[in-house]
């Protein structure tokens, strides 16, 4: 983007286990600045294993934030997320020149990146979550939802077309306003430079870590977390890749071996649904996680 601020945003993306966290520390100790997190579901304090979050040792290397800043008992929308990720760049700036966000969930690098457009996209984890509680749940639960985040959308929308009404509570989720209230909006031009390095490695290496890294979640104790947050099991950042398997498991739906094969196919779906979301960027410049020292050259020769 096109600006003549000298302050900068390195942005950190791509699929879930790919190598984001190694990275983005060293990146941030490189630079001496901080890290903001846009990952969907780290905010929460009381989902820690099943969202891969940074250790406590490598939360204390460096400074971080939107991690362990809510509790899964709040609402916390895309929209409430724009607002406090800019606040935290501006207070960052007064001591650095170069912040880093870092994380898989697309929306979020965008609104930072961009603002909310006119109708905002969901991201495909809201979509997903939508999906699986209209399978689940049935179209009522969703109406009841709709009823509450818009109820003047409600008394117009058909109630008998499913698309309709996940399109509505996509925009309220992601936006944490009414779908009803959108009027044509701009793109927010932003006063900081931003640079976009997308991370990715060949599938069957991404696939072999991502089975891993669900194996150690499960020896961690991703069942137990699961089962003590089970009253908020209708929470949006519940109904996801990681807990969702988990829960149906509780439920009797299937054995714990089909469980832990669920995990690991739906982790390695979930992957190449977030690949797809960024490959369609373009403007992001793509390294194996690995290459640092490329990855810093390219940031070093666009701080300009």
């Amino acid at each position: 983007m096109s600006t003549t601020s000298h302050k900068y945003l390195i942005v950190i993306i791509g699929a879930t286990a790919v190598g984001k966290t190694d990275l983005s520390l060293r990146l941030a100790q490189h630079f001496a600045t901080d890290i903001i997190s846009a990952d969907s579901r780290q905010f929460y304090r009381e989902m820690d294993i099943g969202t891969a979050k940074p250790s406590p040792a490598e939360l204390e290397l460096v400074k971080h934030h939107l991690i362990n800043s809510h509790s899964i008992s709040e609402e916390y929308s895309v929209g409430q997320f724009e607002r406090d990720a800019l606040k935290i760049l501006a207070d960052i700036y007064q001591k650095n020149d170069i912040a880093l966000l870092v994380g898989g969930s697309g929306l979020y690098v965008r609104v930072v990146c961009e603002g909310m457009d006119e109708m905002p996209e969901a991201d495909f984890q809201i979509r997903e979550t939508l999906n699986n509680r209209l399978i689940i749940n049935g179209l009522d639960d969703l109406l009841a939802e709709l009823a509450r985040l818009d109820p003047i959308y409600y008394t117009q929308v058909d109630k008998a077309n499913p698309q309709r009404v996940l399109r509505a509570l996509e925009v309220c989720l992601a936006s944490g306003k009414p779908y009803s209230a959108f009027r044509k909006n701009q793109k927010t031009p932003r006063d900081f430079k931003i640079i976009k390095i997308g991370l990715d490695r060949p599938r069957a290496e991404l696939y072999a870590r991502i089975d891993a890294r669900m194996d150690l979640m499960l020896t961690q104790g991703l069942l137990a977390e699961a089962q003590t947050l089970q009253a908020f099991a209708n929470h949006n950042a519940l109904q996801t890749v990681g807990y969702q398997e988990i829960y149906g498991y509780l439920r009797g739906e299937y054995d714990w071996d089909e469980a832990v094969r669920l995990l690991k196919r739906n982790s390695r779906r979930y992957a190449k649904r977030q690949l797809t979301w960024f490959r369609r960027e373009t403007d992001i410049n793509w390294f194996h996680p690995e290459d640092f020292d490329q990855i810093l050259h390219f940031i070093s020769q666009n701080l300009t």
